[in-house]
């Protein structure tokens, strides 16, 4: 993938993240894809043997999302992608997989949803776990704003073959998805450009451009199911900055807050830019708000013995506390 990738930023003279896309639909279409003599000859030859060295079909779905993964990981660095368009890391990525998957063991038929998509590889992480506990079906939904992450997304889960639908539009405007059993996101920072979208939400600010972040709480509880589970990945200060009081005004009245997991401090590069895992859980088909909220802080992946007592307990309380039949 990097060497047709760069063979094509080189042929194209574009980006290293459009090269790839151009690369990854020549895979998916089993041939190089050449416009107006571009790219040459010696470099479709060269491209012609890369593919032939990589039946893409034959491999397992991680294994495609790893390569994908280190391939976007160059491309931030080439590229100079800004924060809220990287990837969510893999560490991440498998323990938000980890915890919806003791949740949703042994259901005949789950919708997911990832309402800011990315380049899907918290999805398509997601999608793999759960694939090795649902007994039926997964239908699976990735909406974003943003065409040129969706064709990375769409590239990605077409080369796992996995079947993801996915939406381009803002998704804080009227979803054109149906409600979802479970949500995972990992939500942009920021301010919301677009008051008239914003006021819509009871979570938006008193004045000025309200917290993206906090919009995208509200829209996600409002798809989903009822007893539904939304698993996000979020500032640690959540809950903590002056423009927080409209969200803990409107959470209570409209979601049950069932855990708050800080991610180990290591992993950021100052306390402000610390990240924690957020479960909340709709109202409804028998859902309740658990008597002992799920707040801590992983210890560091590097100490495997205190980091796997940790998950241990969180299983444990997800066993003990949170429904496990929703619809």
């Amino acid at each position: 993938m990097d060497e047709s990738t760069t063979a094509l930023q080189a042929a194209l003279s574009t980006s290293y993240l459009d090269a790839f896309i151009e690369t990854g639909d020549n895979l998916l279409n089993g041939d190089v894809h050449v416009e107006d003599g571009h790219p040459d000859e010696a470099t479709t030859a060269k491209l012609t043997t890369l593919y032939q060295q990589a039946p893409w079909q034959s491999y397992d779905a991680e294994t495609v999302r790893r390569a994908i993964q280190l391939v976007l990981l160059k491309a931030i660095r080439v590229d100079e992608i800004q924060a809220n368009h990287q990837l969510t890391p893999d560490t991440i990525a498998y323990i938000m997989g980890y915890l919806v998957t003791r949740l949703e063991h042994n259901k005949q038929h789950l919708t997911l949803l990832d309402l800011t998509v990315g380049t899907g590889n918290l999805l398509t992480a997601v999608i793999s776990q759960l694939k090795e506990v649902v007994a039926g079906k997964i239908t699976a939904y990735g909406v974003d704003n943003d065409d040129t992450l969706l064709a990375i997304a769409r590239l990605s889960s077409d080369l796992q073959q996995l079947p993801v639908e996915y939406v381009h539009q803002d998704a804080l405007e009227q979803l054109m998805v149906p409600a979802s059993d479970l949500i995972v996101a990992d939500l942009p920072i920021g301010y919301y450009p677009v008051d008239e979208n914003a006021a819509g939400y009871q979570t938006h600010a008193a004045t000025g451009h309200s917290f993206v972040h906090h919009l995208l709480l509200e829209q996600a509880v409002r798809q989903l199911t009822p007893g539904g589970v939304g698993i996000f990945l979020v500032p640690s200060q959540l809950f903590q900055t002056e423009e927080a009081k409209g969200l803990l005004k409107w959470l209570p009245k409209n979601a049950y807050l069932q855990g708050l997991l800080n991610l180990p401090r290591e992993l950021f590069a100052n306390a402000n830019a610390q990240k924690a895992i957020l479960i909340l859980q709709k109202p409804g088909n028998g859902a309740q708000q658990v008597e002992q909220v799920m707040l801590g802080e992983f210890p560091s992946f590097k100490d495997q013995v205190a980091f796997q007592k940790f998950v241990a307990e969180i299983v444990q309380w997800e066993e003990e506390n949170l429904l496990t039949d929703h619809a």
